[in-house]
């Protein structure tokens, strides 16, 4: 077992069977850039408050430099047998530059130097995060335009209701994800990178210290959005905190509703009674035992995914539902749900991106199910209303005339004049075949604020 950060007052090995169930190296070492950020910019703190000497920092942060590029080139290899990734590294940085490493733990506690790594992985995930929203919503737009004069039937309680333009329904989905964007964005923008709360209580180097900008830090930063490294207001609380990694997974619970959502509409779309929609075979997957079946399972797997994301904010808010403060050791356990979050919605958004732009919508089909005249009920009301009738009056009259149109399986435009007169005086047979024509009902609603 390589060395631990703590170790000094303990006079016997930990048992095997506790390095096991403590350690969190085989899912932490996602923060092993991050990690190596924190010690670059605590080298410089230190350095600065004059913990080490010019020669000795410099001497550090080439040989964290050095780490940090293997990790960028992807060449780094983390020791299964450390305790976990921060320890890990500091195992590294000692065969780099022996004893001069044990400095760069002054005035630091692992409390801190997890937080630190923890809050900068949620700042570069949310930016990557955001770069695959917008590929997809880019997607979700480009149908939207290239299939700008469908109509198609729209639903409520999966009941025929009323047409609407294709562009709108998936216009639906790009308001949803701009509400999660603007989500993420507040909690990017609100979530602060600190240093200086050792273990809960603070270290001797004066706050000033830590504000510092951080172009003075890393350049290797290369993140916007962190002008500053702060110190903490309060201490206890900044160890104790997991209140960002909450609101980071429940805004992703968010975003994975609504792409279940979205799968959901899609999948019901493909099928056979519906086939609105024809999707590409390259997102779909076979049978074993039927050679026939072509089968959405991408979108039947995200929309099973949305209940993992659920799991994983239940688990940290029953985790932190009864801690003490300030840290505790359950605290690690936060790790897993935040990338394993991250990462589902991540792919999701990349393989929504490229089914989306494979749909090929079927535009006979939709046109047969446009007939139903059911779909517009509620223009023959507001006929009725533009006649002075009240509405709740034309939406008795409509209604028992589309019982009787059901009843007799008489479609309302093959009826005769007298007979819609029975029903109103204002019915005009004319009036009315024009009426059913989904441009007619799309173009009819004011009250959408469209973008010519």
């Amino acid at each position: 077992m390589n060395k631990k950060l703590w170790g000094g007052r303990f006079n016997k090995k930990t048992n095997p069977l506790v390095e096991e169930f403590t350690e969190s190296i085989h899912f932490d070492y996602k923060l092993a850039k991050c990690d190596v950020l924190g010690s670059l910019s605590h080298v410089e703190i230190l350095k600065k408050s004059g913990y080490l000497k010019p020669e000795e920092a410099k001497k550090l942060s080439k040989a964290l430099n050095s780490i940090y590029d293997s990790i960028e080139n992807k060449n780094f290899k983390f020791d299964k047998t450390s305790e976990d990734i921060h320890t890990d590294i500091q195992n590294k940085l000692y065969k780099k530059v022996g004893n001069l490493a044990l400095k760069v733990h002054t005035a630091r506690s692992r409390n801190d130097q997890v937080l630190f790594a923890t809050k900068l992985y949620c700042k570069y995930s949310i930016l990557s995060l955001q770069e695959s929203m917008v590929i997809f919503m880019k997607a979700l737009v480009k149908q939207g335009e290239d299939n700008k004069e469908v109509i198609i039937p729209g639903f409520t309680h999966m009941q025929h209701a009323q047409p609407v333009y294709l562009k709108d329904y998936l216009g639906a989905y790009l308001e949803m994800l701009f509400r999660d964007e603007a989500r993420l964005e507040y909690i990017y923008n609100h979530l602060k990178i600190t240093m200086g709360s050792g273990a809960l209580a603070g270290t001797p180097i004066k706050a000033g210290d830590y504000q510092i900008k951080a172009s003075e830090l890393v350049k290797k930063w290369k993140i916007g959005g962190i002008s500053n490294l702060e110190s903490p207001i309060n201490s206890i609380d900044t160890v104790s905190d997991r209140d960002f990694i909450i609101e980071i997974i429940s805004v992703l619970s968010i975003i994975a509703t609504h792409l279940s959502r979205l799968a959901e509409d899609l999948i019901i779309w493909s099928t056979q009674e519906f086939d609105f929609i024809e999707i590409d075979e390259t997102f779909c997957t076979g049978s074993s035992l039927m050679p026939q079946k072509k089968n959405p399972d991408v979108l039947e797997l995200i929309r099973g995914y949305a209940g993992r994301l659920y799991g994983n904010l239940v688990s940290v808010l029953t985790m932190m539902k009864g801690l003490p403060l300030t840290y505790n050791r359950d605290m690690q356990l936060d790790k897993e749900p935040l990338f394993n979050s991250f990462e589902i919605v991540s792919n999701e958004l990349k393989v929504l991106s490229g089914l989306i732009k494979t749909l090929k919508f079927n535009k006979q089909r939709i046109n047969e199910c446009l007939k139903d005249e059911s779909l517009y009920a509620t223009d023959l009301v507001y006929y009725l209303v533009d006649k002075k009738i009240a509405f709740k009056d034309a939406h008795t009259i409509v209604g028992r005339l589309v019982k009787y149109s059901t009843d007799n399986n008489l479609k309302i435009k093959d009826m005769p004049e007298n007979t819609l007169k029975k029903f109103s005086e204002e019915f005009i047979k004319a009036d009315i075949i024009k009426l059913f024509d989904p441009r007619v009902s799309v173009e009819s609603k004011k009250s959408i604020l469209r973008k010519k």
